[in-house]
């Protein structure tokens, strides 16, 4: 990696927060035309040779200009023009990212979607969005779906790699589309376990919106180096990627969340911050930690599902702070230059994680709690709401704010909250109430303003005793049994007629836990849970394989498909 600093200086980085036109269409253009170190390589693609070593391939601002607009030429000598959608299937990693770049260049709306998404829900998806076109790595499988009703078949279906192979010597360059704030950049897929997935809409402005005070706040000092685990198919990859060049933050963009590719690609880097969805920090945090590979961490960023304390509490064993960090992007304004004056501090042991509470519809992480080595254990606390919300409460079913201690529906009001869903004014409208945002979590707020993340609405177990919350009771498991279980999710099975709902756990064991029985896991998280006034599980099952334990296209556990696997267990009549 060069010894230059590709940083933004913080000129620069002021003035893209007040850029009037700066937005989720256009910042490459931004950081390109103001950074002055716009030549040096920032980000970073990784691959393996024949040896196994780890290559990292460095890309400046000009390089990414120079393979947006290669691209760009393919997609308008193909008839792609301003407003229309097109299926973006390819691999995680950069490749994703240059489609984005290239297709909001022109005014078109990339649909970025997880290739691990099974075929058939990808072809309703794709139809319910009506892309023009669509790019892909493999498309075996999406031309024979079409060809069996070639009247829903898009204009093209074409291999990712002819677009990487297209010769754009000759090509005339298309027109720089002018955003609109209200333009549509990005459509972003939910997980569709069931039907069609929703399509969240990424505006130009309102996915900008609320990320400007990242600009000072965001760690970027000379050393600082990120590595993005996030699926970059989603919001919250294409949010850090944007972060990160308008930042010229260096970042190695990861296509592989699991432990075995990401821990000799962490040794190689030597990130100082490591953003991901928990499915990778479950994986760091189990077994021997990754001390050479987390040795500069000094921040660990979460979003998407909760990330757990049973796992926070050895990620921020690792690594070493500098004593001015705190809380980066969650300080004050009044505080954040602070930051800066970090680098000349001496150096803390261990790092701090923030697990933000976020998603595709918020835009970003609006909430985030912090846990460091010295902070005292609290249970699903995911702080204050951040700068980019205008209003949060806890809202009962009338869209009414319930008092301090109460649980009810979270809701915001912020500028960065998605304009809807596509094609779907009633679904939008549907999470819409009384002004705010419902984010479809269900929370509790204390009187000093802390938000506590208790389950997702649709998690809710609806018990004889009334409802039980899911992720309370996971964090239990996680950190009062860590000793027997690596990883779990509760959610709630009818019971006998009348009964309710019942709690019960599908747990992974640690690996030197493995003659434990379910009924001896049990006993002892049913201990753990009655010592801190929490219902008690019904049942334990144990996942001893990989389809014990289902997990996404993003490596989420789906409550769902472990719903209904369970769904006769204290009904049959066997």
């Amino acid at each position: 990696m060069s010894d230059h600093t590709s940083i933004a200086p913080l000129d620069v980085r002021r003035r893209f927060m007040t850029e009037p036109d700066l937005g989720a269409g256009n910042f490459l253009d931004h950081a390109a035309e103001a950074n002055p170190n716009r030549a040096v390589p920032f980000v970073y693609s990784h691959q393996t040779d024949h040896r196994g070593e780890v290559i990292l391939r460095g890309h400046s601002l000009l390089d990414l200009v120079e393979l947006r607009d290669r691209y760009a030429k393919w997609y308008w000598a193909n008839g792609v023009r301003p407003g229309e959608p097109v299926g973006i299937v390819v691999a995680e990693g950069l490749e994703p990212l240059l489609h984005y770049l290239a297709l909001t260049s022109i005014g078109a709306i990339p649909a970025m979607i997880n290739d691990a998404m099974r075929a058939d829900v990808m072809v309703r998806y794709l139809d319910h969005v009506g892309v023009v076109g669509i790019i892909a790595d493999d498309t075996t499988r999406l031309a024979s779906a079409y060809r069996s009703d070639p009247q829903r078949r898009p204009r093209f279906i074409a291999l990712a790699a002819e677009v990487q192979a297209f010769d754009a010597a000759s090509a005339e360059l298309p027109p720089r589309y002018r955003h609109a704030p209200d333009d549509v950049c990005a459509l972003i897929h939910s997980s569709g376990t069931t039907g069609t997935p929703k399509s969240t809409i990424l505006g130009h402005l309102s996915f900008w919106d609320g990320k400007q005070p990242r600009m000072v706040r965001f760690p970027a000092e000379p050393y600082d180096r990120l590595m993005s685990l996030m699926p970059h198919t989603h919001a919250g990859g294409l949010s850090y990627f944007l972060t990160a060049v308008l930042l010229g933050l260096p970042t190695v963009v990861m296509a592989d969340w699991r432990r075995t590719t990401v821990e000799p690609v962490m040794e190689a880097f030597q990130p100082t911050m490591l953003a991901s969805f928990p499915r990778t920090f479950v994986e760091l945090a189990t077994g021997e930690l990754p001390y050479r590979g987390a040795a500069k961490v000094h921040s660990w960023f979460n979003t998407g599902d909760s990330a757990h304390y049973g796992h926070i509490r050895r990620l921020v064993q690792l690594g070493e702070r500098p004593a001015g960090l705190i809380k980066a992007w969650l300080l004050p304004e009044d505080q954040a230059a602070a930051n800066g004056e970090a680098a000349e501090a001496a150096a803390l042991p261990g790092s701090q994680f923030v697990d933000g509470l976020g998603s595709s519809e918020m835009g970003m992480a609006l909430f985030g709690g912090l846990t460091t080595p010295e902070t005292p254990r609290n249970d699903r606390c995911v702080g204050k709401a951040q700068p980019a919300v205008i209003r949060a409460a806890v809202l009962d079913e009338d869209g009414h704010e319930v008092p301090d201690g109460t649980v009810g529906l979270l809701g915001v009001i912020t500028p960065s909250r998605t304009p809807g869903y596509w094609k779907n004014s009633a679904l939008t409208n549907s999470f819409e109430l009384n002004g705010f945002w419902l984010t479809g979590d269900v929370a509790r707020r204390d009187g000093e303003g802390n938000f506590y993340h208790l389950d997702r609405t649709v998690d809710i177990i609806d018990t004889a005793d009334g409802p039980v919350y899911s992720l309370p009771v996971e964090e239990v498991l996680l950190a009062d049994c860590a000793d027997v279980v690596r990883d779990c999710a509760v959610v709630g099975v009818p019971g006998p007629a009348g009964d309710g709902q019942r709690p019960i756990a599908v747990v992974q064991l640690q690996s030197d836990a493995s003659d434990w029985t379910a009924e001896a896991v049990l006993e002892k998280a049913n201990k753990e849970l009655a010592a801190v006034g929490l219902a008690p599980l019904a049942s334990v099952s144990i996942a001893r394989t990989p389809q014990d334990y289902p997990l996404g296209p993003t490596g989420k556990v789906l409550k769902r498909e472990l719903r209904t696997t369970f769904a006769t267990l204290f009904t049959s009549s066997n």
